[in-house]
C-alpha cells in the first residue's frame, strides 16, 4: 500500500484562527464537496508562509462563507491571511494508482476557486509511471482563449526545447494568464 493524494487545496487564505476551540479546522462545505473532502477526514496542512506542517481533521464551516479557520492547538501555527495547502490522502495498492484522478483546487487571495485540476498517472513507453497535469477548469467562466499568441506552436518550441507537457501547461497556464479573457 501507497499513501497517496486524494484531493489539494493549494493556496487556500486563512481567515480565522481560534486558540480556545477544541481543534480541527474549519472550512466551507461547497470548496470540500468540490474537492471531496469529508466532515471529521484527517487532512496534512502546509502553511506556505512559515513553513509549518500539522495533521488535524476537517469540520464544516457555514457554506458560502469560504471560510479556512485553523483551531485549538493548530491556531498556533498560523496567521491570518497565510497561505496554506491542504492534502487529503489514501492509501491505494500500487496498481490502482493509474486511476486515480486527485481534484486540486487553487485559490484567488479571497478564497474563491480560481482552478480546477486534476493530476494524473499513466503508463507510458517511456516509463511506468508518467505523471501530468491535467486543467479542466477557470473559475468564472474565464476559458484561456489566447489571442495573440499561437499556443500549438509555443507548444512546439517549448518541447523543442526540451520541456516535457507537463512543464509546458504549466509556462501556458502561469505565464499566459494576461491573454485569459
Amino acid at each position: 500500500m501507497k499513501k497517496v493524494v486524494r484531493a489539494k487545496l493549494h493556496g487556500i487564505t486563512i481567515t480565522g484562527a481560534d486558540l480556545n476551540y477544541h481543534g480541527s479546522i474549519t472550512l466551507d462545505p461547497e470548496i470540500c464537496e468540490k474537492a471531496g473532502i469529508l466532515p471529521m477526514e484527517f487532512v496534512e496542512i502546509w502553511n506556505k508562509d512559515s513553513g509549518a506542517r500539522i495533521s488535524t481533521y476537517v469540520i464544516y464551516g457555514e457554506p458560502g462563507s469560504r471560510c479556512c479557520v485553523l483551531n485549538g492547538a493548530a491556531a498556533r501555527t498560523c496567521q491570518r491571511g497565510d497561505q496554506i495547502i491542504i492534502c487529503a490522502t489514501e492509501y491505494i495498492d500500487t496498481a490502482d494508482i493509474y486511476g486515480l484522478r486527485p481534484v486540486v483546487l487553487t485559490f484567488t487571495p479571497a478564497n474563491e476557486i480560481d482552478e480546477v485540476m486534476r493530476y494524473e498517472v499513466n503508463k507510458t513507453p517511456a516509463r511506468e509511471f508518467d505523471f501530468k497535469i491535467v486543467r479542466e477548469e477557470r473559475m468564472g467562466g474565464s476559458a484561456r482563449v489566447l489571442s495573440r499568441v499561437d499556443v500549438d506552436a509555443l507548444s512546439k518550441d517549448l518541447r523543442q526545447r526540451g520541456l516535457d507537457d507537463r512543464a509546458i501547461a504549466d509556462v501556458l497556464s502561469c505565464h499566459l494568464s494576461e491573454f485569459a479573457d
